[in-house]
């Protein structure tokens, strides 16, 4: 069982990752309208018609991944009831996760009702992120083991620090993605803020986050805590400006757009991990 538990928590959390992207890819493609209302697709169908051509197919497949991404969640939810002994906090996230995933398709929903409006399609990604967490939660909880001492509070303070900028990074970056030419349909509103502003605001945080983990790494190895997981977040992180530097001055092409979507959750995930080995005995 103890397999099966731990290979459905990451299947779940690689699934949610994966919604993201083919949801960029939907946006990206200009595919966000291709199913122009919901819950159906059309006034009278439900599904994708021939008439709709390649943007309808797009945009209806990702909607039919998200009863994969449940379905995977319910496998996981079902193995932490039935593990024995029984973990409540594990069951919760589990239970929270999966109901997670129904209302980020609710989310979706409005953004198609509202014609891509940029603010709710950033609600949408958030959205994401959260359900992201409680998956990476679930799933590290199925193979951690336990925590003999606690962590000394100030490394665990930079930790939280650390985290909160990594969160306002991804806030702020959304909040690029909606004054950017990429709206998801050729007639969709923007956000109408300044792009070079904000995307230099953007900048500042992911230079501030960047030193915050390099501190965090010297803080980690000088209390004599793990410094693998500062080391993969300043890696992911590296990777993840370079990708961001290199499609602001090539004018935003597609695929790296996609990838710094991966790469935006990438390090959402990396930042989980390093909060969570600075976490207490209590908190195991």
């Amino acid at each position: 069982m103890d397999r099966w538990l731990r290979g459905f928590g990451l299947a779940s959390l690689v699934a949610n990752v994966g919604i993201v992207v083919t949801g960029g890819a939907v946006r990206l493609t200009k595919s966000g309208l291709g199913c122009p209302t919901w819950p159906r697709c059309t006034d009278e169908s439900y599904t994708t018609t021939p008439e709709m051509g390649i943007h309808g197919i797009i945009e209806f497949g990702n909607r039919l991944l998200t009863f994969v991404v449940i379905a995977i969640a319910i496998a996981a939810l079902l193995a932490a009831v039935l593990e024995r002994p029984r973990r409540r906090r594990l069951v919760t996230l589990g239970l929270v996760t999966l109901l997670g995933i129904p209302l980020q398709g609710v989310i979706g929903g409005i953004t198609v009702l509202t014609n891509l409006n940029p603010w709710v399609v950033g609600l949408h990604f958030l959205g994401s992120i959260f359900v992201i967490t409680t998956a990476y939660l679930f799933w590290r909880r199925t193979v951690d083991r336990p925590v003999s001492s606690a962590p000394p509070r100030p490394l665990r303070h930079l930790a939280w620090i650390t985290t909160l900028v990594s969160l306002a990074v991804v806030i702020v970056g959304v909040i690029v993605t909606g004054a950017g030419p990429h709206s998801g349909d050729g007639g969709a509103k923007r956000n109408h803020l300044d792009p070079e502003l904000i995307s230099q605001l953007h900048v500042d945080l992911v230079m501030l986050l960047i030193g915050l983990s390099v501190a965090l790494y010297f803080a980690a190895r000088i209390a004599g805590a793990p410094t693998r997981p500062a080391i993969i977040l300043i890696v992911v992180e590296l990777s993840q400006s370079v990708i961001g530097f290199v499609q602001y001055f090539t004018h935003l092409p597609v695929l790296l757009v996609g990838a710094h979507m991966l790469g935006a959750c990438l390090v959402w995930i990396a930042t989980l991990h390093a909060l969570h080995a600075t976490r207490s005995p209590d908190n195991a």
